[in-house]
């Protein structure tokens, strides 16, 4: 799940998008009181993953747009204009974020192992994520001075950056099993948080940089000898997973909720009070994403989109005021997965 303007001229081998007019206002469905003022950023594809800058004025992301067959990095203003490539084109891409106060960006890239698209999974087996072989990238905010700052060969991806820009937190297979790791912002001093057999990924730092959300499945049993053998061929089935927190390093693992299907894509709220995420618990093995709010100890869920197709990958801008997802909602053709961001309504 992941963007639509010709590029207009290249400068230096990156994409300019063209200018696109300011995005139409749309109204929020039937009980999302939460949110006001809704403009569809992107238009056609697949989009997602989208985060803020720093100063919440940009956003990075990444899109199947122009025709490509697997994601590459972009980033553009937050009302959909200045859109550029930021990844090199070859390869797949994921999970990008800014950093080093907005002056630097990272996200995951497999164009070290494959320079083409990789196949998509066989259908035979099912809903299915492939692990490609990402390593994770850092280059400047239009794509320049590009540095690899892991080398693994295998899935690694799934990067955020601490608040205080010191430490990045993310998900690796390096060690046989997905698990989550710390380093430094420059690679260095890899340092391994969760060890219990099985998914654990998504991680994201609290405001204060004290914990880290996550999500994570443990499966034990017969359950877990299929985990493996899917892991063997570099495959992930992620129908069941609910939400974690620890301390930051590592310690004080406690699980978050108990809703059953697959709750994902945990971010925090600025106050750092509660989580934002995805979940299809009401309809599990659906297509049916909402997203919804909760308190760290389980309590207060609440649902913040209620519109019947997905709606996932949550974040708040730094101040709070408003909210970037990506959603299947007024798609022209069903497949179809766009950004989009609205005001939030406390």
């Amino acid at each position: 799940m992941r963007p639509l303007c010709i590029p207009s001229f290249l400068i230096a081998g990156v994409a300019l998008g063209c200018a696109r007019p300011a995005p139409t206002t749309l109204a929020p469905e039937t009980g999302e009181s939460h949110l006001a003022n809704i403009r569809q950023l992107t238009n056609g594809g697949e989009n997602a993953e989208a985060y803020f800058s720093a100063d919440g004025r940009r956003l990075i992301f990444q899109s199947t747009r122009d025709g490509r067959a697997c994601d590459q990095e972009y980033v553009m203003n937050i009302d959909g204009t200045g859109l550029h490539r930021v990844s090199n084109g070859t390869g797949k891409t994921t999970c990008g974020f800014f950093y080093a106060n907005d002056q630097r960006i990272l996200f995951a890239s497999s164009h070290a192992m494959q320079q083409d698209c990789p196949p998509k999974p066989d259908p035979s087996k099912g809903y299915v994520w492939r692990l490609d072989p990402y390593d994770i990238y850092t280059a400047k905010p239009d794509g320049s001075d590009l540095r690899r700052l892991t080398n693994y060969g295998v899935y690694t991806a799934e990067a955020v950056v601490s608040p205080d820009g010191k430490k990045i937190v993310f998900t690796s297979l390096k060690d046989g099993d997905l698990d989550i790791y710390t380093m430094n912002v420059d690679g260095t001093d890899v340092r391994r948080l969760t060890t219990t057999p099985g998914y654990d990924g998504g991680p994201w730092w609290s405001p204060d940089g004290k914990q880290i959300a996550y999500r994570a499945w443990h499966p034990t049993d017969t359950a877990l000898v299929s985990y493996r053998d899917l892991l063997a061929q570099r495959l992930v089935r992620p129908n069941r997973m609910e939400l974690w927190v620890m301390n930051a390093d590592g310690s004080g693992q406690r699980q978050i909720t108990q809703l059953g299907g697959a709750n994902f894509g945990p971010s925090w709220t600025p106050d750092g009070k509660r989580l934002i995420f995805s979940s299809n618990y009401t309809q599990p093995h659906s297509g049916n994403f909402d997203l919804y709010l909760v308190n760290l100890d389980g309590t207060g869920l609440e649902r913040v989109t209620t519109s019947d197709t997905f709606d996932g990958f949550p974040m708040f801008s730094p101040d709070g005021r408003k909210l970037v997802w990506a959603s299947n909602r007024h798609d022209a053709i069903a497949t179809e997965t766009n950004l989009f961001i609205a005001d939030w309504v406390p």
